[in-house]
């Protein structure tokens, strides 16, 4: 577990799913953990910047600002930034192969751990049949996240008010309703199954909102989580082993929710 009172440092960090440009996202939560946290490289798995939703509606706070701000200072200080895009930032896969302030563009990645594994790092998209074969349904149910997540914000400023903790309710109808279950077992699948065909040793992805590192059939799957919901992130240490972080557990993630409660209110 990382302390917020000194940095840590790890050999790789992967996040993802920040939302950048959403009320839902926990900028706070996200700049405390790039504060204490460094790195040789750090991934950013998709899902950075939320274009479908700010194609419906502008919002830009300063947080967000500074979190932009500070990841291009991580690559300005050595720091080596690579950005994968998700769907909802997939305006940048058209910039794949460039360099922005220092920051890479990729479409994927294979990363080599300390102790020899190879890693196919990418975001997940393309192994969601719903974005593949029916996008419009996708922007549907993107539409309906950021209302239960609004309505989440409200419900958790009443538990507040009632002395309560928080409680997502997005996250509890994902791992409770049978096919929202089934849907993240079956991407979970179908990611191990490309992985092996690749002839790699794990594959690291976000896109579901759903941190997780176990082995599927030999295969090590490892899924980050998000910075709207979970505020997790994989690390890889000096000797090659891999740790989900779960920053929500430090005193700036309760804050930040806490915060976005009142915001609700």
């Amino acid at each position: 577990m990382v302390s917020t009172s000194r940095r840590a440092r790890y050999r790789a960090v992967w996040i993802s799913d920040l939302h950048l440009g959403t009320p839902g996202c926990q900028a706070g939560a996200l700049l405390d953990f790039l504060k204490h946290v460094e790195s040789d490289h750090l991934f950013l798995v998709g899902d950075i910047i939320d274009g479908w939703q700010l194609r419906r509606s502008w919002y830009w706070p300063q947080a967000h600002n500074d979190v932009v701000q500070k990841l291009l200072r991580k690559a300005r200080k050595g720091t080596r930034v690579i950005f994968i895009p998700g769907n909802h930032d997939e305006f940048a896969r058209r910039y794949v192969g460039h360099d922005f302030g220092g920051i890479e563009v990729a479409e994927d990645w294979v990363h080599e751990t300390a102790d020899g594994r190879r890693l196919w790092v990418m975001h997940g998209d393309l192994f969601d049949g719903v974005i593949q074969c029916a996008k419009w349904l996708a922007h549907v149910g993107d539409s309906l996240y950021e209302f239960t997540l609004k309505l989440n914000r409200y419900l958790n400023s009443l538990r507040a008010r009632m002395g309560l903790p928080y409680w997502s309710l997005s996250k509890y109808l994902k791992l409770k309703v049978k096919r929202a279950v089934s849907y993240v077992g079956d991407f979970e699948a179908a990611v191990a199954r490309e992985a092996r065909k690749r002839g790699v040793q794990g594959v690291v992805c976000g896109h579901i909102h759903h941190a997780e590192l176990r082995d599927i059939d030999g295969i090590l799957y490892a899924n980050d989580g998000d910075w709207v919901e979970s505020l997790t992130a994989l690390v890889e240490h000096a000797d090659g082993r891999l740790e989900i972080v779960d920053w929500s557990a430090h005193g700036i993630g309760r804050r930040a929710r806490a915060a976005a409660r009142q915001a609700a209110a």
